[in-house]
């Protein structure tokens, strides 16, 4: 099930189960995961995307591996807040995908989250093809890290 509000999608996440968040682009998916407890993203891999069904067998292989519980589409807005061509490209993989699975999937607004991730590895001084590397699922691991702070707020805040 799609859920558009992140407090409607923290409701429908069963107890004690990580959560995974994507950073779909064009070519690759990077993807993070959560602890059980959904305080820390981690970076975990970036999977080189094919087609659509190979893709989300990837993903669907790894999130019964892994025991996710849920799944965090970035969403890839324009800096004015609007959507353009990439968010219902999105918004498209996340229909397609709930037809695959139970589990609960939103949007999480990713803009700057490909800069923050380019900045932490630059800071840490990574080189530059380790950078291209990675900067795929360590920006999956900004994108969940914002979904998982908003969902500890909520829990808190009840």
């Amino acid at each position: 099930m799609i859920f558009e509000r992140i407090e409607d999608f923290a409701a429908a996440l069963p107890q004690a189960r990580a959560v995974a968040g994507l950073d779909l682009g064009t070519k690759t998916i990077g993807v993070a995961v959560s602890d059980p407890l959904l305080s820390v993203a981690s970076p975990l891999l970036t999977i080189r995307r094919t087609k659509f069904t190979a893709d989300a067998a990837a993903l669907l292989d790894l999130c019964g591996k892994r025991g996710i519980g849920g799944l965090v589409l970035g969403l890839p807005r324009n800096m004015d807040g609007t959507e353009g061509p990439r968010c219902q490209s999105t918004r498209a993989f996340a229909r397609n995908l709930e037809r695959l699975t139970e589990l609960p999937v939103t949007f999480w607004d990713e803009r700057l989250s490909t800069v923050a991730a380019e900045r932490a590895l630059l800071e840490a001084d990574t080189s530059r093809k380790r950078r291209a590397e990675v900067i795929d699922h360590v920006a999956a691991g900004y994108i969940l890290q914002g979904a998982l702070d908003r969902i500890g707020h909520l829990r808190r805040d009840t």
